[in-house]
């Protein structure tokens, strides 16, 4: 079966005509013979909108109760079984009523798709889950209902339905949108003028973003290599040299020019991976491209011209910014530019924007990268053999006559074995002192540097060009090859550096002692600064005595303005460089990540300190005031002359007094043990006690009949503090009756699981779902509609704090059958002796 297609009209706000648009379509569609049907529409009581339902089929919705209360949702099964051609399904990010089919309604439509039935629906712009922040930062409202993108990007055809933010707030204020006891509120706040412009330019962008892909995506199935100028688009070729960040700048310049215009900067690496551009100043040229808006790319390929062009057609740019060449006017012999040959190059549909800057003409100015040193040793044995190896070998072919063709292949085999020594200067002077000696020795006229016969001539020719040919290749495989091994290392540190990003290590201090076992050094140390005239401080160090400036260390990485890397120990070579570089600047990520993360660890306690002062502030308000209140109404009206108050009055008047003050003690209580559990001052007594004597006292606090009690007397004795453990099961006794109903009793029962107790206390109440269940133990936290006369919501927080307090855990379980079960566990006593053996191999008793 063939999937159906989805069709999404999207809008920036509501009300501006999303659910219309698509009952318009749907009449259309109807009229042409279309198997159309209404699975789910909310018309909000718009006239208009429900006009439009009118003439359309609609599946009957299936009904839900929640809370004591009746809702409708969409029948996807009954959608599926009347299986029409298209589907109207209205408010694409809703989330169903629990117990439905799906947890949220884009769910119910994906089922539909799978079917085979196409599916019209709409959704807002704040409902995209990317979005939810950049709305909330605009609207300051936080969406709960999301859906997410790849949904939205994945249908068949997205739809804007655009209106203009004054046309918007005159329909709200016709009332067209809301009722009118709303409007007043929905146009101050959420219907703002500037809210509204922010999200339709969200949406309009988003849209936008949409298409070009859409087009990317047509021009790539269909091949399409020529440029369609649909949209500014800038490229920028950077080299890695200081006049990148000219380029960058006058892209932006032209970008801005353009509506839409768009900044991409590329760096085209060679794919031997030498390459000679600062990893620090292509660091910086990334920041500032990003800053202005733009975004940096990095590609590999040998020929920069062609590699160059072949990106900027590929993202469909419409014009490419370089750099004027910084060669010098002798260097020209060797090619025309890459400005010039991308000029040449990219046709009538891409234009070359070519900038002057300051380092016109002063020579590249970066240093080439050069093979790796062959090592002192090898480099004087390879001076030894190419000089001395031609004469011994000379001495050893005057004793035999092997002909000239002979003695040049022996002395070409000198000189291969001087290039691999020592590289390419050994060998080209063996190639020259053989040469001679060939010469002298070995051709004739014997004994003089002159040939008499033309064909040695050419003999002697070719064996220097086969001489220094060879040597060239030879000395280019072996530093080659020593260059591969380095840039093995530096890639196995630089994957290191990778890999510690991905996993969020935060350690400056490990960072600082890989620096400093990678490069040999004695101590490393980050420095930081305020500003130019300020003092250097240490923002973290490792190894004895690390440098205090900059100045005073061998080798100092520049980090930024005002930060530095410093190494002491030796002088770090300049290829060394561009990893130190790397290190470096993950050392800044680092420091600032720590610091980011204690200003979010210090902002939480502030706002977890201000959450339970306000919290204590509405307890003190209320839950503490009422009781007062009423102790002071009864104490005042015992103490009135102006009634004679019987003996049966002045009882329940007393009884009242003592109520408010048990409440009032009840409260104090528990905000005195939260404010020890906060403050971290609760010292528990630890001493081996039989629950059977705490348990039953914790009960006095709740109705005789209410509770029923089952602790079997084989439990073993427990570890505990006795006054923490009877507050924590007297609350939670007092939490459990609070919510039961009246004729169910609550049980408390104990049972022994290895070294541990569990005390269960259950109940027959309401329940807590899953996701609420660690919630209930926060502080000043009351579940569902609870009264404020229920208490300030610190019971079940205390009962925890003091269960952590005796090493033991608070969980809360699901009763089977529907209710909670608080399940507190504490360490048993093992009252087993310890049993060892004496030297005679008899067993002793050995005293805890």
């Amino acid at each position: 079966m063939a999937r159906g297609k989805l069709r999404i009209y999207l809008g920036a706000a509501p009300g501006v005509g999303k659910t219309y648009a698509m009952l318009s379509e749907a009449h259309r569609r109807v009229e042409r013979g279309t198997d159309c049907v209404v699975a789910f529409v909310e018309h909000h009581d718009r006239p208009r909108t429900e006009v439009m339902l009118h003439g359309l089929e609609q599946v009957p919705r299936r009904e839900l109760q929640h809370r004591g209360s009746v809702f409708t949702e969409m029948d996807v099964d009954a959608v599926l079984e009347r299986a029409p051609a298209v589907a109207l399904v209205d408010e694409l990010a809703h989330t169903n009523v629990p117990g439905s089919r799906n947890d949220k309604r884009w769910q119910d439509v994906a089922e539909l798709l799978a079917a085979g039935i196409d599916v019209v629906s709409t959704v807002n712009i704040q409902h995209l889950e990317s979005l939810g922040d950049v709305v909330e930062s605009i609207t300051g409202v936080r969406q709960r209902e999301t859906v997410p993108d790849e949904v939205v990007r994945r249908a068949d055809q997205i739809e804007l339905v655009d209106m203009s933010p004054q046309a918007l707030r005159r329909r709200m204020a016709h009332g067209n949108i809301y009722k009118s006891d709303k409007v007043d509120a929905a146009l101050s706040n959420y219907f703002r003028p500037g809210n509204l412009t922010a999200l339709r330019e969200l949406a309009l962008l988003w849209v936008a973003d949409r298409v070009d892909e859409y087009l990317t995506e047509y021009r790539s199935e269909h091949r399409v290599s020529k440029i369609w100028g649909s949209r500014e688009r800038i490229v920028v070729g950077l080299t890695g040299g200081p006049e990148g960040r000219t380029l960058i700048r006058r892209a932006a310049r032209l970008a801005e020019k353009g509506a839409g215009g768009e900044v991409m900067a590329v760096y085209i690496a060679r794919s031997d991976g030498l390459t000679s551009a600062s990893p620090k100043e292509l660091a910086v040229q990334r920041t500032l491209v990003e800053d202005l808006g733009g975004t940096f790319h990095h590609v590999v390929g040998d020929d920069i011209p062609a590699s160059l062009l072949d990106f900027a057609r590929g993202v469909n740019a419409t014009q490419i910014v370089l750099g004027s060449s910084r060669r010098k006017t002798w260097q020209y012999v060797f090619g025309p530019g890459v400005g010039a040959t991308v000029a040449r190059e990219s046709g009538p549909d891409l234009d070359v924007h070519i900038v002057t800057h300051e380092e016109v003409a002063k020579g590249r100015g970066l240093p080439v990268a050069r093979g790796a040193r062959l090592g002192r040793s090898r480099i004087i044995w390879g001076w030894l053999v190419g000089v001395l190896g031609p004469v011994v070998l000379a001495l050893l072919l005057n004793t035999v006559d092997l002909g000239l063709a002979n003695d040049m292949l022996l002395f070409l085999t000198v000189t291969v074995a001087a290039a691999l020594l020592g590289g390419l200067y050994p060998a080209l002077a063996s190639a020259a002192f053989g040469t001679l000696l060939l010469n002298y020795y070995y051709t004739p006229p014997l004994h003089r540097l002159t040939i008499a016969d033309p064909k040695n001539i050419v003999a002697i020719a070719i064996f220097v060009g086969v001489a220094v040919s060879v040597a060239s290749v030879v000395d280019l495989a072996a530093r080659r090859t020593h260059q591969a091994a380095r840039l093995r290392a530096e890639s196995e540190i630089l994957s290191f550096l990778a890999g510690s990003v991905l996993r969020g290590e935060t350690s400056l201090e490990a960072l600082l002692e890989r620096v400093r076992e990678t490069f040999s050094m004695e101590s490393v140390a980050l420095l930081e600064r305020e500003s130019d005239v300020d003092p250097w401080t240490c923002a973290g160090s490792v190894g004895p005595e690390p440098s205090t400036r900059p100045e005073d260390a061998d080798v100092d990485m520049p980090v930024g303005d005002h930060m530095a890397l410093a190494l002491s120990g030796r002088v770090l070579p300049a290829s060394d460089r561009r990893v130190l570089a790397a290190f470096a600047a993950q050392a800044a990520v680092v420091l600032d990540r720590q610091r980011l993360q204690h200003e979010a660890a210090q902002a939480k306690e502030l706002a977890e300190g201000n959450r339970i002062r306000t919290a204590l502030l509405a307890a003190v308000s209320h839950d503490l005031r009422t009781p007062l209140a009423g102790i002071k109404a009864a104490v005042s009206s015992l103490r009135s002359e102006d009634v004679e108050w019987s003996e049966e009055d002045r009882a329940e008047l007393l009884e009242g007094i003592e109520d408010g003050a048990d409440r009032l003690d009840h409260l104090v209580g528990n905000l005195l043990d939260m404010s020890r559990l906060q403050t971290g001052t609760v010292t528990p007594l630890i001493r081996e006690i039989d629950l059977d004597e705490v348990v039953p006292m914790a009960l006095g606090g709740v109705p005789e009949d209410s509770v029923e009690l089952e602790i079997p007397e084989s439990l073993p004795m427990v570890a505990v503090d006795a006054g923490l453990l009877e507050r924590a099961v007297a609350n939670l006794v007092e939490n459990a009756v609070k919510y039961s109903p009246a004729d169910e009793r609550v049980l408390v029962s104990a049972s022994a699981i290895a070294d541990r107790v569990e005390v269960r206390v259950v109940d027959r109440g309401p329940g807590v779902p899953d996701e609420a269940k660690d919630r209930i133990f926060a502080p000043f936290q009351r579940y569902g509609d609870a009264p404020r006369g229920a208490g300030v919501g610190l019971g079940l927080a205390v009962a925890r704090g003091f269960a952590e307090a005796m090493t033991g855990t608070l969980n809360a379980e699901d009763t089977p059958g529907g209710g909670l079960t608080m399940v507190l566990t504490v360490r048993a006593v093992d009252r087993r002796p310890d049993l060892a053996t004496t030297p005679s191999g008899a067993e002793r008793q050995v005293p805890c």
